[in-house]
């Protein structure tokens, strides 16, 4: 008589394995173990052991073997009995082998050899998670493991009453073999996740987190390794402690907010380094680290005019500051900032000017040791030009960056130019939020409609060339506006706030005068522009 034949009772103790649930009772009163696959006639007679050596009667995989206790693991006879792992041999080697069981048989193998090496063999896809066997679906906790080995550890750990199953293949598996049972795990109130405490670990239990619905997956965390150290140590309570105390897994960025009032009383980033024009301080309140900043103008307006004026600005209270020129030379870009020291345009002529003042220009600016540049020309590959930000940022200590201008650095590069910044933008974006460097883009704009920007037009977010990403990314975008054509007013810039995350003042803020002879920007009051191109001219 079998259980085919007849219909099923009630669950109950199995006296061979001792499972407490596993154990079937049927209507003639034969009983089946489907934890160790005992099943005990109404005679009282038992059929032979599934732990037999069976050789050729379990088709392609290893003799069975026997269970038996693993002192180097301090696993007992009874944990290695429950869980069907045994000792057997294969291929003339003693091995170890954990035995995967559905619907009470053998199914598959995860054979492990003295040299630690694994052979998973068998219906491997049948196989599911080790362990799953043992319990029924629909509890209220279920804890998973990486291995075995940690799978037999956990459970003991517990005293065998509580379900722990492991994944079959690893870290790198982790994610698919939950997606392969997930009716049978989702059916647990709670599911602990409980991987390796390693990166490959952490990767694994992020990807088997975001598997499961919201508030389904808890984390649980070790101070060694697995739960097979744990045990091996002797800190079989620490293991189960991390298993109760396992905390609710929240995707990242998400935070609860009730946890943040240390953070809100700390110092914040409002702390800012002013920028050289007090116009544009009163709209942004400074420049703020871990922030990004577009400027934006129209071909030739001289907005590599201002970058510089900033840049010498933050040397001369003390920042680190890397420049990404990607339309001038190195030697371009150093002659520009020593000729800011000296208040004399030495990038267009050295008239007049002493090797003594080079020097002392050299000294100040380049030679200062926080002043990096990028020697490099033209468009580059976008994944190399993020890896120069981040170095810059982080190798070579830069609190502020300079990269002019985005619209070169994608202009040789094949597909849609659009997606192209867009994903750049996100890049550098990710950069800055966690190096916590300011980051100055330059952007051209596109060709207005009527009076172009070489005449002073208006400039405004919808104009920014290449993707909406440049203006929605920002946390600052200044627009700088000049009329070439003008006679009387070509040296004259408007500097206009076209965003400002910060505060939101946002408008015409300042207006710079570009003296010929010193080659720099100055601030003027813009109701004495008039007198003051009278006065120049």
């Amino acid at each position: 008589m079998d259980d085919q034949s007849s219909e099923f009772v009630r669950h109950t103790s199995c006296s061979e394995c001792g499972s407490s649930d596993a154990n079937a009772v049927y209507s003639d009163l034969h009983e089946h173990c489907f934890s160790c696959g005992v099943t005990k006639q109404a005679d009282g007679g038992l059929s032979p052991s599934p732990w037999a050596d069976q050789g050729s009667n379990v088709g392609n995989l290893a003799a069975l073997g026997s269970p038996s206790a693993l002192p180097r693991r301090r696993l007992t006879e009874e944990t290695c009995q429950k869980f069907g792992y045994t000792v057997s041999e294969y291929n003339g080697q003693t091995v170890q082998i954990a035995n995967y069981k559905v619907g009470g048989k053998v199914v598959a193998q995860k054979i492990r050899f003295p040299n630690k090496d694994f052979r998973f063999i068998g219906d491997t896809k049948r196989a599911g998670l080790y362990g799953m066997h043992l319990w029924k679906e629909g509890g209220k906790m279920l804890t998973i493991v990486e291995g075995e080995i940690d799978c037999l550890s956990a459970a003991q750990a517990m005293g065998l009453r509580w379900p722990v199953v492991s994944v079959n293949c690893g870290s790198q598996g982790a994610a698919k073999a939950i997606r392969d049972n997930y009716e049978y795990v989702i059916s647990f109130d709670k599911v602990i996740v409980l991987m390796d405490q390693d990166n490959a670990g952490a990767a694994a239990t992020q990807a088997i987190c975001e598997v499961l619905p919201p508030n389904k997956a808890f984390v649980a965390s070790l101070p060694l390794k697995d739960a097979s150290e744990m045990l091996k140590a002797g800190r079989n309570k620490e293991l189960v402690d991390a298993i109760w105390q396992a905390k609710a897994f929240r995707p990242d960025g998400i935070i609860d907010a009730s946890t943040m009032f240390d953070d809100v009383m700390s110092e914040d980033n409002t702390a800012s380094i002013p920028y050289p024009w007090d116009g544009i301080n009163d709209k942004l309140h400074g420049i703020r680290r871990g922030e990004l900043v577009v400027l934006t103008a129209g071909t030739g307006v001289g907005k590599s005019s201002v970058i510089r004026e900033i840049s010498y600005d933050l040397l001369r209270q003390g920042e680190t500051v890397g420049m990404i020129m990607l339309e001038e030379n190195t030697r371009r870009t150093a002659l520009g900032m020593m000729a800011l020291h000296i208040n004399k345009p030495i990038h267009i002529s050295r008239e007049n000017v002493t090797d003594d003042e080079m020097k002392t220009a050299f000294d100040a600016t380049c030679g200062t040791g926080r002043l990096f540049l990028y020697d490099h020309w033209g468009s580059t590959d976008a994944d190399n030009l993020i890896s120069k930000v981040q170095y810059l940022a982080q190798g070579c200590g830069c609190t502020h960056l300079i990269l002019d201008h985005i619209s070169i650095a994608v202009s040789a590069l094949e597909g849609d130019q659009r997606l192209i910044i867009d994903k750049m933008m996100t890049q550098l974006r990710s950069v800055v939020e966690a190096t916590g460097v300011a980051l100055f883009v330059i952007s051209h704009l596109k060709r207005p409609e009527g009076k172009g920007h070489e005449n002073g037009a208006e400039t405004n977010l919808s104009q920014l060339r290449g993707s909406a990403a440049l203006g929605q990314i920002a946390d600052q975008v200044l627009g700088f506006e000049r009329d070439q054509q003008s006679k009387e007013h070509a040296d004259f810039m408007s500097v206009r706030v076209l965003k400002n995350r910060f505060s939101g003042d946002t408008g015409l803020c300042e207006t710079l005068f570009y003296s010929k002879e010193t080659g720099r920007l100055k601030a003027i009051d813009p109701e004495a522009v008039e007198d003051f191109a009278d006065a120049e001219y």
